[in-house]
């Protein structure tokens, strides 16, 4: 890959020359029209002469630089419309997604006689089903409910001829790449492949490199560029929120492991008690622990068997954690020189790391001051909301009940039987639907946060200040009494 010379833009080596609206085929041009659209946008104007080539591509794109259309416009010319079966693959993280990705290629194919279909979990399978036999051309859907269809020989991908994944840094946050890898086995051979991601970190490079054949690398200018580096973002809440809004954020980023940094010993401890009562695998570590009991935490932490260290400063120095995904901090140092010392814990050895800071009031000027210090470019992260928190829980959860469904065998199966009438009838009153929502509840836990052999469900845990000095219990939860949980529901994704 090279840079080109033109503001950032990462280009291939043997880049193709963009494409103009007037140089698109007619039946491109009429789709592209019956969209309201009258100009290609720069993502699509760059992208659509490789999916045109049949070269594989990786795209840095955000959400809104329509990018969608970039892969579904040159669908037009890859599609036979004769040919009844699945010709196309789309995965999104999403069942919104889908929906939506599904409903811009109607628009988009509407008058070429090319059918897509949305295809994901938590709904019946008979639309879906019935687009299957009617010969769909177009797939898009959730990696869970596609493989499942594809398990029970509801659909094949024997003409299969290009996929795309969408979002693909969120669809593994979800937790969807065993489901991926086994869709992979579904796949042809000789098929055409594309990523588009927001930020490639070398988790996201490591799966383009297992399903993508020698891709070519492209980001726009108007992309910013966050490969092999850090993420700096900051997300403005109030301040007694914060404590709420971090849950939510950790909810939404769902890291594999992270440093949490304040700038006091009893705010260590006030956000390791609410993390554990939350139910996160989480320790502190301060000046306050003896050198044995430190040793012990970090060695946890370099060992992958602590989710969650919340630290101070002084506590943190020296520290050298290796694929450590996420810093937050709860507050901005007040040196702004620690600032490189937090972040410095993330990002190391070629990774990319995400560094998010949440602030209140004059902390905004502070975290701006620091960034034209060290001429750092800075994203805002907007608070996630409760509705997106649940939106995201409900859709991991979908998708961990239907893979454990899958690898259940016939006799269990008939023995979950017993339970469908009661199933149904709970779902019937309020009062009863809180036993199915605890019942996810403690499922979701066990599966994605609770430590090695379980949480400790009575573990005694004191009550302590608060951030505003007044004594409190934690609360549990990352959202208001009532919210559930649920990534990424942020602007610049």
């Amino acid at each position: 890959m090279n840079d080109s010379d033109d503001s950032d833009r990462i280009e291939p080596e043997n880049a193709l020359p963009e494409v103009t609206f007037e140089e698109l085929s007619p039946v491109m041009q009429e789709a592209a029209r019956r969209a309201g659209w009258t100009s290609l946008m720069p993502v699509q104007a760059k992208a659509l002469p490789y999916v045109l080539a049949n070269r594989d591509l990786m795209v840095q794109s955000k959400t809104g630089s329509g990018k969608t259309g970039a892969f579904l416009l040159p669908l037009l010319e890859r599609i036979d419309p004769s040919a009844a079966c699945c010709q196309a693959l789309i995965l999104v993280p999403t069942r919104e997604l889908a929906q939506q990705v599904a409903d811009d290629a109607k628009v988009l194919m509407g008058g070429a006689g090319i059918e897509a279909v949305a295809v994901y979990g938590g709904v019946a399978y008979g639309p879906q089903l019935e687009a299957f036999g009617r010969g769909a051309a177009l797939v898009v859907g959730t990696p869970g409910r596609i493989l499942d269809h594809l398990l029970k020989r509801n659909l094949t991908l024997d003409g299969l001829k290009m996929f795309v994944f969408d979002e693909a840094d969120r669809m593994l946050s979800m937790g969807f790449y065993p489901d991926m890898k086994r869709l992979q086995e579904f796949m042809p051979s000789s098929i055409n492949g594309y990523m588009y991601s927001a930020t490639f970190p070398q988790v996201v490079l490591s799966l383009a490199h297992e399903f993508l054949e020698t891709p070519d690398f492209l980001s726009l200018s108007k992309d910013r560029i966050h490969v092999a580096e850090t993420v700096h973002t900051f997300c403005d809440v109030p301040a007694m929120d914060k404590d709420r809004a971090l849950m939510r954020i950790i909810e939404i980023e769902n890291p594999d492991s992270a440093i949490i940094f304040c700038n006091t010993k009893a705010n260590v401890r006030y956000l390791a008690v609410v993390l554990k009562r939350f139910g996160y695998d989480a320790d502190e570590l301060s000046s306050d622990l003896s050198q044995p009991a430190r040793e012990k935490v970090l060695t946890r932490l370099r060992e992958g068997k602590l989710r969650f260290l919340v630290a101070t400063d002084v506590a943190a120095r020296g520290i050298d954690i290796h694929e450590l995904s996420h810093v937050f901090q709860y507050e901005p140092p007040h040196d702004p020189e620690d600032y490189i010392h937090r972040v410095g814990r993330t990002g190391r050895a070629g990774a990319t790391g995400e560094a998010l800071t949440l602030v209140s009031g004059l902390e905004k000027m502070q975290i701006m001051h620091i960034a034209r210090r060290f001429e750092i470019e800075l994203d805002e992260y907007p608070p996630p909301t409760d509705e997106q928190v649940q939106q995201i829980v409900g859709e991991r959860v979908t998708a961990l009940l239907e893979a454990r469904l899958r690898d259940r065998s016939p006799l269990r199966k008939e023995r979950m039987r017993r339970f469908i009438p009661l199933a149904r009838s709970l779902g019937e009153s309020d009062g009863e639907v809180a036993l199915l929502a605890l019942m996810l509840d403690d499922f979701y836990q066990e599966s994605l946060h609770a430590p090695v052999g379980g949480m400790v469900q009575n573990e005694k845990l004191p009550e302590i200040e608060g951030p505003s000095g007044e004594g409190r219990k934690p609360r549990r939860g990352g959202g208001r009494r009532g919210s559930g949980g649920q990534r990424r529901g942020r602007g610049r994704r």
